[in-house]
């Protein structure tokens, strides 16, 4: 069965690398496909399997996890982030787009990363915020974190939380 999976892949490809031109005709693509697979329904499976696993990893889009962070900036951080005297960028909720929440996410963990250095944090208690920014993945075409408006700590926070919020109801 393995074998004969694996000689109907080697088809495809070679199919799919040869020029226009030079592919086999239908019929002939057909009695080659018939010849490894001969109407084998476990096959059939396991090509549908390989080809519907090849989608999903492409086309997959994971919901954030802000569950975690949330807790953590509630429980050990909002002393910290609020004593700050530093001005933020904090974009507001109708600033973030569906394609644009993991930038806007980063631009609020860079600045939480900077409060942190700047109170001397606890690093015990600010591993969640790093450890979150490691899952953030780059996104195309949206604004610079510049581009937000500077609030100050307290606006910065409750603006982050509000994100937080919306994120966790989509």
């Amino acid at each position: 069965m393995i074998q004969e999976f694996m000689t109907a892949l080697q088809v495809i490809h070679l199919q799919l690398r040869l020029p226009r031109d030079q592919r086999a005709k239908s019929d002939l693509f057909q009695s080659t496909w018939k010849l490894c697979c001969r109407d084998s329904h476990k096959t059939q499976v396991w090509l549908c399997f390989f080809t519907l696993s090849l989608l999903t990893s492409c086309v997959s889009a994971t919901k954030i996890d802000v569950q975690d962070l949330q807790t953590c900036l509630q429980k050990d951080l909002k002393g910290a982030i609020e004593k700050s005297n530093a001005k933020l960028y904090a974009p507001k909720t109708e600033d973030m787009t569906d394609s644009c929440q993991q930038k806007v996410l980063f631009c609020y963990m860079l600045e939480l990363m900077m409060v942190f250095e700047e109170e001397d944090t606890e690093p015990s208690k600010t591993q969640c915020i790093y450890n979150f920014n490691r899952t953030l993945l780059p996104e195309k075409n949206c604004p610079a974190c510049e581009i937000y408006s500077l609030e100050n700590s307290k606006v910065f926070y409750n603006r982050l939380l509000n994100i937080l919020q919306k994120i966790n109801a989509m």
